[in-house]
């Protein structure tokens, strides 16, 4: 009975203190919560239901403001999209690079599977031969280098980082230093070597490497999400989804994507967006310091000029996440605020029309100088009547990529493709064997070369200074060394000097296999002859070198190269046109004249002189209204995920469409700068208004003696200075140059004659950029030979933009805008936030006679040309035509206002070789008719060739 009750008395107590100690625990855990509550209020974490939440702040990306024209018409806008992102939340240790690669292969895959892009945004690329390659050179590439090896400064580069082969970059960042992709040769022994790429593709390797480094510019701060894809798919979405369980970090993001509107018309001026640079970052951050490096921001053009108006501010939410890193809650959201829309000068429809009046303008010039014949002579040629080899026109096919070599060898090549290709092996061997001999025996000095051989030896010594695959260490040679003078001076031959680089440690040796680095300098010879011999075999460009000569030498023929576009669908064409090419029924010359004619060709596509102009329309008030570059892009493909292939295409496109020819090609003004010339001379007193000067040819007062443009057909005769800009004498103006230059007691002096020239071209804003908000290069007021500047010579050298200001000066008699293509700014709800309204530079203050001089002077080229015969409305102008190089033709310059008794716009157009500055003023006629509508739009902007009307002018 006693030991009962003290059992039962055991129960009690042990059963009240284990409540107790239920009770003790309960209360400890809530003790624990409400300190880690209290945390909550510190910005620290908490714990909910034995979970540790962290709290961070993570910021919300703002909307990018929109851009329209003057008129309204949106131009580029924001487009809500899907994104696939992932985030490192894979926990440290040795199986975090394989797990995080695996994570990023297979979603690629997804990715890929489903129709969408995976981005490659990196500078590095496979090119078509699967290579990799560098997109990037120069500054760039040194700073790209110093990223991948962690250095501050591109200073700090060590030598063989300095000098890495994009392969080498591949290796570094795949192998166990960085990011592990690959596998070791044994799985199972971590000490066994580590073999970079393995069992994967180059592709592949390249598209996790790419991965990898964008998350790693990330890894400063936690929470940023890496973009893998953009504007992806439903089905993209749908499988990211369902496999997020088991793809850690990976998740589907809602995003807004910047979309370009006409974007081929607008690119220059409207550039791009894209992810931030550490440059730029660095830059930017000086003005707001909300920029990451995840952040989108303008690239090039009104994008990157008015960035900080456009992006907008960034809102911001609280995260709590757990410990490694996942979101578990959100809260105290702070909307981001959209950015401010901005409101051009430029007129749409005639940015467009003038863009395609360029492009039927330029294929008109080339219909008008191709000839059927396969070489044309045109030594002792004057530049304007320079003709076009049609073979040149095949061999512009395959050298700006209308079609694309690589594909001859492949295994689904069409039939035309596969003789060609058949052509070009047996081609190689033989031009290869033939520089192997060379290197190896011949060592024939290269002014004796045959000419085919001494472009094949040019190509490879470039090749060998290449960033890609360069040996030849442009850093080591010594440019005073007698033997490198003497193959600069082409006495001896190309085995001579690489002998001798090898010998002066000119060669980076760390790129051949070699057995041992202390190999002889008759072995490393030897495996530069097989380097050499193995990349020009895989070289695009030396390809295209071989094709040239097969083309001079009949082993390859036109009908052959076109049927290649039909086989590629390169073009646009029908069966029957293939069935008449083919069987002898159209030939390949009339083929291809029709295809320009009717633009199916492309003067850009071919990159034959001329394939580029510019075109700028202004008010008399320096508002832009019109300001093209041909040829354009499309700058969709370069915004938000850069497309490397396109940008790659881009860059090597020859007719170099990155390029803005309205603000940044400088060439001679020629003639057109005889307007500041004849004020010159009038407000200096060295000319009167009356003044007859007698232009007798060739200007004997100086040595050498320059000619007057008519000589030796004949000469001017008496002119005054409205008489000398009428027909743009050179005799005229030089002797005006020369009266500048001379001092008060007669002698010669070209200083002040430069001085003078030098203080009318900057009152009329030819001394400075033109304001516009873009980017655009210096001019060059020239600064030697007196006489040759004051008809546009000497080293005077200046944009179309900066052109288009002096001749608005010009056209509102005396008020100097800085130009601007900017209307006004305004908040996303339309309030005015700043108008931009051209500021005066400076007024040009001159006697109303000069003014008079000159306005009559322009208003008699124009009269006197045959062309502007039919203008209902008057137009004043002056050409301009100016050689760059004796075997290329002039460039083509024409600077006009309308109407004559009261501007209103002013057009000025430059056709880089364009043969003559007839052709830019026969342009120039179809802007001014389509902007004061003059004639049917439609028939104005018919999509085919302007035909040229036969006239010269050598001003």
């Amino acid at each position: 009975m006693f030991n009962d009750m003290k059992d039962f008395l055991k129960n009690i107590i042990f059963s009240r203190l284990f409540v107790l100690i239920i009770l003790f625990i309960v209360m400890f855990t809530v003790l624990i919560q409400k300190l880690f509550v209290l945390q909550i209020v510190n910005g620290e974490s908490y714990v909910d239901n034995f979970e540790l939440k962290i709290k961070k702040e993570r910021t919300l990306p703002s909307t990018r403001g929109c851009i329209y024209d003057r008129n309204g018409n949106l131009l580029a806008y924001n487009e809500l999209a899907y994104s696939v992102t992932i985030e490192d939340t894979y926990e440290s240790g040795t199986g975090k690079n394989a797990a995080i690669n695996d994570t990023i292969y297979r979603a690629c895959k997804m990715i890929e599977k489903n129709g969408d892009k995976v981005i490659d945004e990196f500078h590095i690329y496979l090119d078509t031969k699967g290579e990799f390659e560098f997109s990037v050179e120069g500054t760039q590439l040194l700073r790209f280098l110093a990223d991948v090896y962690g250095r501050t400064k591109t200073s700090e580069l060590k030598y063989n980082e300095r000098n890495a082969t994009p392969k080498q970059v591949i290796e570094y960042l795949g192998g166990t230093k960085k990011f592990e992709v690959g596998a070791y040769e044994n799985p199972e022994d971590r000490k066994s070597n580590f073999i970079v790429g393995k069992d994967m593709t180059d592709a592949e390797l390249l598209q996790i490497i790419t991965i990898r480094y964008a998350i790693s510019t990330n890894s400063y701060q936690k929470y940023l999400f890496t973009t893998i894809a953009k504007d992806v798919n439903e089905k993209t979405v749908a499988a990211i989804m369902e496999n997020k369980d088991v793809l850690q970090g990976l998740n589907i993001s809602e995003d807004t994507l910047r979309r370009y509107n006409d974007a081929l018309y607008f690119s220059h001026i409207l550039g791009y967006t894209g992810n931030v640079s550490t440059d730029e970052l660095a830059e930017l951050s000086k003005e707001n310091d909300s920029y990451t490096m995840t952040d989108m921001v303008g690239k090039a053009g009104i994008e990157q000029v008015l960035e900080t108006e456009l992006q907008g501010k960034k809102g911001k939410e609280v995260l709590y996440v757990d410990n490694l890193g996942r979101v578990k809650e959100t809260s105290e959201r702070v909307e981001p605020v959209a950015g401010n829309d901005l409101y051009l000068t430029i007129d749409k429809d005639l940015q467009k029309a003038v863009y395609n009046l360029v492009e039927q303008k330029l294929a008109g010039i080339l219909v008008d100088k191709i000839d059927n014949i396969k070489e044309i002579s045109n030594e002792g040629v004057t530049s304007s009547k320079i003709r076009i080899p049609i073979d040149d026109v095949y061999y512009a096919i395959l050298n700006n990529n209308i079609v694309d070599i690589d594909h001859f060898g492949e295994s689904d090549a069409k039939p035309y493709e596969k003789e060609i290709y058949t052509k070009f092996i047996d081609k190689q061997n033989r031009a290869l064997s033939a520089l192997v001999t060379e290197l190896q025996e011949t060592a024939t000095p290269y002014n004796q070369l045959a000419t085919e051989m001494q472009v094949y030896e040019s190509y490879i010594t470039t090749m060998l200074s290449s960033s890609n695959y360069g040996v030849l260490l442009d850093s080591e040679i010594d440019k005073t060394d007698e033997v490198y003078l003497a193959w600069k001076d082409e006495t001896i031959s190309l085995k001579e000097y690489l002998e001798y680089a090898i010998a002066e440690n000119w060669i980076d040796i760390s790129k051949f296999q070699l057995e041992t680095q202390y190999s002889d300098s008759a072995q490393i010879y030897d495996e530069l002859i097989s380097y050499i011999d193995t990349n020009l075999r895989k070289d695009n460009g030396f390809s295209k070198k071989l094709y040239r000569y097969m083309l001079r030498d009949n082993e390859i023929y036109g009908k052959e190269i076109c049927m290649t576009m039909f086989e590629q669908k390169a073009i646009y064409g029908t069966s029957n046109e293939k069935e008449a090419l083919e069987s002898g029924g159209i030939t390949p010359y009339n083929f291809m004249m029709d295809k320009i004619s009717k633009l199916e060709i492309t003067p850009a596509q071919l990159a034959l002189d001329p394939c580029s102009a510019s075109c700028v329309v202004t008010s008399t008030n320096g508002e832009v209204l019109a300001c093209v570059s041909y040829p354009g892009y499309d700058n969709n493909r370069l915004a938000n995920s850069i497309d490397a292939d396109y940008y790659n295409d881009l860059r090597s496109d020859m007719s170099l469409p990155l390029y803005d020819y309205a603000t940044q090609q400088r060439t001679a003004p020629g003639s057109t700068f005889k307007m500041i010339s004849s004020v010159c001379g009038l407000e200096e007193g060295v000319i009167g208004l009356g003044d007859i000067i007698q232009c007798k040819g060739i200007y004997e007062t100086i040595v050498p003696s320059p000619k007057c443009w008519i000589y030796p057909q004949g000469t001017h005769g008496d002119l005054d200075v409205v008489g000398a800009i009428k027909n743009s004498c050179n005799y005229f103006f030089y002797e005006v140059g020369y009266r500048l230059s001379t001092d008060p007691l007669g002698k010669y002096n070209a200083e002040l004659g430069l001085n003078r020239l030098a203080k009318y071209a900057d009152m009329f804003g030819l001394s400075e950029k033109s304001g516009i908000e873009i980017v655009e290069n210096d001019p060059k007021v020239s600064d030697e030979l007196p006489v040759l500047s004051a008809i546009g010579q000497g080293t005077n050298n200046y944009t179309t933009i900066g052109m288009a200001r002096y001749l608005t000066t010009v056209a509102n008699s005396g008020t100097c805008y800085n130009l601007s293509i900017l209307d006004k700014l305004t908040d996303s709800k339309g309030n005015l936030l700043q108008d931009y309204t051209p500021n005066v530079r400076n007024q040009v203050s001159i006697q109303d006679s000069t003014w008079s001089a000159v306005h009559r002077g322009m208003r008699a080229v124009v009269e006197n040309m045959a062309t502007y015969d039919d203008m209902p409305i008057a137009v004043a102008g002056k050409t301009g035509t100016a050689q760059e190089k004796t075997t290329r033709a002039n460039h083509a310059w024409f600077v006009g206002y309308a109407p004559y008794d009261q501007p209103e716009i002013v057009v000025t157009t430059r056709i880089a070789f364009g043969y003559t500055s007839a052709n830019s003023a026969q342009l120039s006629k179809d802007v001014f008719k389509y902007y004061f509508n003059l004639e049917d739009k439609t028939t104005l902007l018919s999509g085919e060739a302007t035909q040229s009307d036969g006239t010269i002018i050598q001003d």
